[in-house]
């Protein structure tokens, strides 16, 4: 057999090295962006519990999944929101292969988070002194007592007497005792 039937002519291996030059050098990118705008503008923004600025603000993420933004700003409500990020069609799994290695240019991924701040409901200071004593009065005679924004306004509900602490069970009954093991001997 002669050897040069099976051989690949040596232009055709330059043109495959070209190639495979340009593939390695030129690697692709992805970059990933995301973007908190608030209404009206000026809160301070954490995402994933890390300060990124005032808004409008951006900071990039390499991970897609769910993100924690907490906006806050004075005179209105803070907000915390869980906001999902999925991923775009290029970046599941094995087309996210291609885009990063071999696409020869960057990929930009912006998202944006918009949030509507709610101005802080201001409670008068004789309000919260009667709902203190209300709770100090319910912690002493061991009601429960309901939430401010609950549906039904009703009457605290009685928790039942079970006893006095360190009295054993209700009607006088000892507390069962059961010792503990021992510890385990190994031969």
């Amino acid at each position: 057999m002669d050897r040069r039937q099976y051989s690949i002519p040596l232009d055709r291996r330059l043109l495959i090295a070209a190639c495979l030059a340009v593939c390695l050098c030129s690697t692709g990118c992805v970059r990933r962006r995301l973007t908190v705008r608030t209404f009206p503008a000026g809160a301070q923004v954490f995402v994933d519990d890390q300060d990124i600025g005032i808004t409008p603000c951006s900071a990039t993420f390499v991970y897609y999944g769910t993100r924690k933004i907490t906006v806050m700003k004075d005179g209105y409500r803070t907000e915390t929101l869980f906001q999902k990020i999925y991923p775009p069609w290029y970046q599941i799994p094995p087309l996210d292969f291609v885009t990063e290695n071999v696409v020869a240019r960057e990929i930009r991924d912006e998202r944006i988070v918009d949030v509507q701040l709610l101005p802080e409901e201001i409670i008068p200071q004789q309000r919260l002194l009667e709902r203190a004593q209300s709770l100090r009065d319910g912690a002493q005679t061991g009601s429960v007592t309901p939430l401010l924004n609950s549906p039904a306004q009703a009457a605290p509900a009685q928790v039942p007497h079970v006893g006095v602490p360190g009295q054993g069970l209700p009607g006088g009954q000892p507390l069962p005792y059961e010792p503990l093991p021992g510890p385990a001997v190994i031969p």
